[in-house]
Protein backbone atom coordinates (compact mmCIF):
# COMPACT_ATOMS: atom_id res chain seq x y z
CA UNK A 1 0.00 0.00 0.00
CA UNK A 2 1.77 3.19 -0.93
CA UNK A 3 0.95 6.44 1.53
CA UNK A 4 1.84 9.05 -1.48
CA UNK A 5 -0.10 11.79 0.22
CA UNK A 6 -1.13 13.85 -2.99
CA UNK A 7 -2.18 10.28 -4.32
CA UNK A 8 -4.37 9.80 -1.11
CA UNK A 9 -6.21 13.21 -1.35
CA UNK A 10 -7.27 12.74 -4.96
CA UNK A 11 -8.19 8.63 -4.57
CA UNK A 12 -10.30 9.35 -1.12
CA UNK A 13 -13.04 11.73 -2.72
CA UNK A 14 -13.09 9.17 -5.85
CA UNK A 15 -13.49 6.27 -3.99
CA UNK A 16 -16.25 8.20 -2.24
CA UNK A 17 -17.68 9.54 -5.26
CA UNK A 18 -17.51 5.70 -7.04
CA UNK A 19 -19.11 4.26 -3.81
CA UNK A 20 -22.15 6.99 -3.71
CA UNK A 21 -22.89 6.89 -7.53
CA UNK A 22 -22.95 3.12 -6.97
CA UNK A 23 -25.66 3.39 -4.26
CA UNK A 24 -27.34 6.24 -5.31
CA UNK A 25 -28.19 4.19 -8.74
CA UNK A 26 -29.91 0.73 -7.15
CA UNK A 27 -31.98 3.12 -5.20
CA UNK A 28 -32.98 5.52 -8.04
CA UNK A 29 -33.97 2.63 -10.60
CA UNK A 30 -35.60 0.52 -7.56
CA UNK A 31 -37.46 4.01 -7.38
CA UNK A 32 -38.16 4.25 -10.90
CA UNK A 33 -39.83 0.95 -10.87
CA UNK A 34 -42.12 1.33 -7.73
CA UNK A 35 -40.28 1.11 -4.46
CA UNK A 36 -39.68 3.95 -2.67
CA UNK A 37 -37.70 2.43 0.51
CA UNK A 38 -34.40 4.20 -0.27
CA UNK A 39 -36.08 7.58 -1.00
CA UNK A 40 -37.96 7.59 2.46
CA UNK A 41 -34.99 6.23 4.22
CA UNK A 42 -32.56 8.64 3.20
CA UNK A 43 -30.39 6.80 0.99
CA UNK A 44 -31.50 8.52 -2.36
CA UNK A 45 -28.87 11.23 -2.15
CA UNK A 46 -25.41 12.07 -3.55
CA UNK A 47 -24.36 12.46 -0.21
CA UNK A 48 -21.93 10.03 0.42
CA UNK A 49 -22.35 9.86 4.32
CA UNK A 50 -25.36 8.23 4.57
CA UNK A 51 -24.08 5.05 1.85
CA UNK A 52 -20.32 4.84 4.09
CA UNK A 53 -19.93 2.17 6.29
CA UNK A 54 -17.31 3.16 8.97
CA UNK A 55 -15.86 -0.44 9.48
CA UNK A 56 -16.42 -1.46 5.22
CA UNK A 57 -14.26 2.55 4.43
CA UNK A 58 -11.59 1.41 6.99
CA UNK A 59 -11.29 -2.22 5.19
CA UNK A 60 -11.27 -0.70 1.73
CA UNK A 61 -8.12 1.90 2.72
CA UNK A 62 -5.82 -0.87 4.65
CA UNK A 63 -6.55 -3.86 1.82
CA UNK A 64 -8.18 -1.95 -0.84
CA UNK A 65 -11.19 -4.12 -0.29
CA UNK A 66 -14.46 -2.67 1.08
CA UNK A 67 -17.91 -2.24 0.81
CA UNK A 68 -21.03 0.71 1.90
CA UNK A 69 -24.00 0.25 3.08
CA UNK A 70 -26.16 -1.42 1.00
CA UNK A 71 -29.58 0.70 -0.12
CA UNK A 72 -33.11 -0.83 1.47
CA UNK A 73 -35.08 -2.03 -1.56
CA UNK A 74 -37.91 -3.74 -0.84
CA UNK A 75 -38.95 -5.90 -4.60
CA UNK A 76 -42.54 -6.24 -3.42
CA UNK A 77 -43.14 -2.69 -5.09
CA UNK A 78 -41.99 -3.83 -8.16
CA UNK A 79 -44.32 -5.50 -10.65
CA UNK A 80 -41.88 -8.14 -11.87
CA UNK A 81 -39.85 -9.03 -9.10
CA UNK A 82 -37.53 -11.17 -11.10
CA UNK A 83 -36.98 -8.85 -14.12
CA UNK A 84 -36.73 -5.35 -11.40
CA UNK A 85 -34.07 -7.52 -9.13
CA UNK A 86 -32.30 -7.68 -12.02
CA UNK A 87 -32.58 -4.45 -13.46
CA UNK A 88 -31.67 -2.67 -10.03
CA UNK A 89 -28.80 -4.67 -8.97
CA UNK A 90 -27.46 -4.11 -12.27
CA UNK A 91 -27.82 0.04 -11.89
CA UNK A 92 -25.39 0.13 -9.82
CA UNK A 93 -22.02 -1.69 -11.53
CA UNK A 94 -23.31 0.13 -14.75
CA UNK A 95 -23.90 3.41 -13.06
CA UNK A 96 -19.73 3.07 -12.58
CA UNK A 97 -18.90 1.63 -15.88
CA UNK A 98 -20.55 4.95 -17.34
CA UNK A 99 -18.37 7.24 -15.40
CA UNK A 100 -15.44 5.10 -16.25
CA UNK A 101 -16.61 5.38 -19.67
CA UNK A 102 -16.84 9.08 -19.57
CA UNK A 103 -13.30 9.63 -17.15
CA UNK A 104 -11.82 7.57 -20.85
CA UNK A 105 -13.15 9.89 -22.83
CA UNK A 106 -11.36 12.97 -21.01
CA UNK A 107 -8.50 10.93 -21.07
CA UNK A 108 -8.53 10.36 -24.57
CA UNK A 109 -9.34 13.63 -26.15
CA UNK A 110 -8.84 16.33 -23.47
CA UNK A 111 -5.55 15.42 -21.86
CA UNK A 112 -4.53 18.36 -20.34
CA UNK A 113 -1.38 18.56 -18.68
CA UNK A 114 -2.25 19.30 -15.73
CA UNK A 115 -1.07 16.39 -12.69
CA UNK A 116 -4.01 16.63 -10.59
CA UNK A 117 -6.74 16.35 -13.14
CA UNK A 118 -4.92 13.36 -15.39
CA UNK A 119 -4.35 11.35 -11.79
CA UNK A 120 -7.47 12.22 -10.80
CA UNK A 121 -9.23 10.80 -14.27
CA UNK A 122 -7.11 7.70 -13.97
CA UNK A 123 -7.83 6.99 -10.60
CA UNK A 124 -11.84 7.51 -11.86
CA UNK A 125 -11.49 4.96 -14.40
CA UNK A 126 -9.82 2.48 -12.78
CA UNK A 127 -11.77 2.82 -9.12
CA UNK A 128 -15.19 2.77 -11.01
CA UNK A 129 -14.28 -0.56 -13.35
CA UNK A 130 -12.51 -2.02 -10.68
CA UNK A 131 -15.82 -1.39 -8.74
CA UNK A 132 -17.96 -2.39 -11.11
CA UNK A 133 -16.75 -5.62 -12.31
CA UNK A 134 -16.24 -6.72 -8.96
CA UNK A 135 -19.56 -6.36 -7.97
CA UNK A 136 -20.77 -8.08 -11.07
CA UNK A 137 -19.06 -11.19 -9.88
CA UNK A 138 -21.89 -14.21 -8.93
CA UNK A 139 -20.87 -14.60 -5.89
CA UNK A 140 -23.24 -12.87 -2.79
CA UNK A 141 -23.74 -11.02 -1.63
CA UNK A 142 -22.65 -8.92 -4.70
CA UNK A 143 -24.93 -7.35 -7.62
CA UNK A 144 -24.27 -10.35 -9.65
CA UNK A 145 -25.40 -12.55 -7.97
CA UNK A 146 -29.20 -11.20 -7.76
CA UNK A 147 -28.40 -11.23 -10.80
CA UNK A 148 -27.45 -14.73 -11.68
CA UNK A 149 -30.17 -15.67 -8.80
CA UNK A 150 -33.10 -14.17 -10.80
CA UNK A 151 -31.92 -15.75 -13.80
CA UNK A 152 -31.93 -19.21 -12.69
CA UNK A 153 -35.43 -21.71 -12.17
CA UNK A 154 -37.23 -21.20 -9.10
CA UNK A 155 -35.57 -24.90 -7.62
CA UNK A 156 -31.77 -23.92 -8.63
CA UNK A 157 -32.18 -20.48 -7.39
CA UNK A 158 -33.20 -21.93 -3.78
CA UNK A 159 -30.18 -24.25 -4.34
CA UNK A 160 -27.74 -20.60 -5.30
CA UNK A 161 -29.35 -19.18 -2.24
CA UNK A 162 -28.20 -22.08 0.10
CA UNK A 163 -24.59 -22.11 -1.22
CA UNK A 164 -24.88 -18.36 -1.27
CA UNK A 165 -24.32 -18.03 2.25
CA UNK A 166 -20.62 -18.91 2.04
CA UNK A 167 -20.39 -16.13 -0.25
CA UNK A 168 -19.12 -13.17 2.27
CA UNK A 169 -16.42 -16.02 3.88
CA UNK A 170 -15.43 -16.93 0.01
CA UNK A 171 -14.72 -13.08 -0.59
CA UNK A 172 -13.06 -12.09 2.49
CA UNK A 173 -11.14 -15.41 2.20
CA UNK A 174 -9.62 -14.10 -1.55
CA UNK A 175 -9.19 -10.96 0.37
CA UNK A 176 -6.71 -12.12 3.18
CA UNK A 177 -5.11 -14.51 0.62
CA UNK A 178 -4.32 -11.26 -2.21
CA UNK A 179 -3.15 -9.04 0.81
CA UNK A 180 -1.04 -11.43 3.36
CA UNK A 181 0.00 -14.79 1.45
CA UNK A 182 0.27 -12.68 -2.34
CA UNK A 183 -1.61 -15.73 -4.53
CA UNK A 184 -2.79 -12.94 -7.28
CA UNK A 185 -6.61 -14.49 -7.21
CA UNK A 186 -7.91 -10.74 -7.41
CA UNK A 187 -5.24 -9.71 -10.42
CA UNK A 188 -5.59 -12.86 -12.36
CA UNK A 189 -9.79 -12.26 -12.31
CA UNK A 190 -9.74 -8.37 -11.89
CA UNK A 191 -7.13 -6.16 -12.75
CA UNK A 192 -6.19 -7.74 -16.10
CA UNK A 193 -9.76 -7.02 -17.38
CA UNK A 194 -9.50 -3.61 -15.05
CA UNK A 195 -6.65 -2.11 -17.40
CA UNK A 196 -8.06 -4.17 -20.62
CA UNK A 197 -11.35 -1.99 -20.49
CA UNK A 198 -9.82 0.95 -19.46
CA UNK A 199 -7.64 1.08 -22.08
CA UNK A 200 -10.45 0.68 -24.36
CA UNK A 201 -12.31 3.35 -23.05
CA UNK A 202 -9.22 6.02 -23.05
CA UNK A 203 -7.21 4.71 -25.88
CA UNK A 204 -3.18 4.85 -25.66
CA UNK A 205 -3.15 8.39 -23.50
CA UNK A 206 -4.06 5.70 -20.87
CA UNK A 207 -0.86 3.78 -20.99
CA UNK A 208 1.24 6.96 -21.20
CA UNK A 209 -0.29 7.98 -18.59
CA UNK A 210 0.12 5.81 -16.05
CA UNK A 211 3.30 6.47 -14.69
CA UNK A 212 1.68 9.51 -12.83
CA UNK A 213 0.37 6.57 -10.06
CA UNK A 214 3.10 6.04 -8.43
Amino acid sequence: MSFDIIQWIIKIPVIFFAITMHEYAHGRVALWLGDPTAKQMGRLTLNPLPHIDPFGAICLFLFHFGWAKPVPVNPGYFKNIRKGIILMSLAGPFSNLAIAFVAGLLIRYLPFPWEIYLSALLWLILINIGLGLFNLLPIPPLDGSHVLENLLSPRAAQKYREIGRYGPMVILGIVLLDNFAHTGIISRILIGPMFHLAHVFAGDNFLRLLPLLR
